[in-house]
């Protein structure tokens, strides 16, 4: 018979924190776009990484890995960004079924108007909160618990 792990009081803190403070703090980011009139938060992490990616664009699972988001919402949310007229869809040549995702001019702009509000939210919700020194202490940490993890 195996031992089964209980968590500590302080993992239990700890983890209850982390939900708590990641769900409002991502709350009231996407309530900064809603008031600017743009779209949720999550149209920004797909236009951010197709931009990075360049004119070659990105296929569909390596949005997947990119974003963390599952299959079938990537799906839907990549054909919203479409009919908005943000990302288009390209056929790749060598794989009849597949394509390539490629931001346009107007998922361009759309980002950069998106950054300039979520940029603001991040500086105000956790800049201003926190010294230098506390962020770096911060990501450390946050980049522990990561799998894999990220040891700056």
């Amino acid at each position: 018979m195996t031992e089964k792990a209980t968590p500590s009081p302080e993992a239990i803190t700890a983890w209850a924190r982390l939900m708590r403070v990641s769900r409002q703090l991502v709350e009231n980011a996407e309530d900064a776009l809603k008031a600017g009139s743009l779209p949720p938060l999550a149209w920004y992490d797909v236009l951010h990484e197709l931009a990075e990616a360049g004119e070659g664009g990105l296929r569909p699972f390596q949005l997947i890995e990119r974003t963390l988001f599952a299959q079938y919402n990537i799906s839907r949310l990549l054909a919203r960004l479409e009919a908005d007229g943000l990302v288009e869809k390209l056929k790749v040549a060598d794989d009849g079924r597949g394509q390539t995702i490629r931001v346009t001019a107007k998922g361009r702009e759309t980002r950069r108007r998106m950054w300039a509000v979520y940029g603001r939210s991040i500086a105000e919700l956790v800049g201003a909160k926190l010294s230098a020194d506390e962020l770096k202490m911060m990501s450390a940490l946050l980049g522990r618990l990561r799998d894999p993890p990220v040891l700056d």
